[in-house]
């Protein structure tokens, strides 16, 4: 009975030592944020989606949205480039760059009835920052509506290079 009794406190011990390296682990993740002095975004955007049973074209309103998520310093949008299914430039949105203060957004918008870009469209963003900063948050927002059905849904920005002048 006590060799039983020693071998269940041993699986405890292990238990518990693998539970507070896990948490430990946890923790220095979150303490770790990872700061960008700039980078090249991909972001996926639908102007239309496909719905029912014959697959028919469901026309959407799309918004690129632009956060600075950094409180002290700002970051440039270097370019912003809207490309559609076939990776065919659209629309060149930035001419000069444009200049985004601490903790400030932009957006740039698809209307429902510009239904160029496809299922497979997307915007390509660069940024970049003087100082090293939180990235920005960079997602698209899609949203329709027909016959009273609406629907809506989120696309985050997904990081495709380090930008470097």
């Amino acid at each position: 009975m006590k060799k039983t009794q020693m071998i269940i406190c041993i699986i405890h011990l292990l238990v518990v030592l693998m539970m507070a390296a896990i948490f430990e682990s946890a923790a220095q993740a979150a303490e770790k944020i990872e700061l960008s002095s700039g980078q090249t975004v991909y972001v996926s955007i639908y102007t239309h989606i496909y719905s029912g049973l014959k697959g028919r074209p469901f026309d959407l309103a799309a918004t690129l949205s632009i956060r600075n998520t950094d409180s002290k310093y700002p970051i440039t949008l270097v370019s912003v480039k809207f490309y559609d299914t076939d990776g065919k430039l659209l629309k060149d949105y930035v001419s000069e760059h444009v200049r985004l203060n601490a903790l400030v957004s932009t957006r740039y918008i698809i209307k429902e009835a510009e239904i160029g870009g496809g299922s497979g469209a997307n915007f390509i963003v660069t940024w970049k920052s003087e100082k090293s900063v939180n990235p920005p948050i960079i997602e698209s927002i899609m949203i329709g509506t027909k016959s009273g059905q609406g629907i809506s849904f989120v696309s985050r920005g997904q990081v495709i290079e380090d930008y470097t002048e």
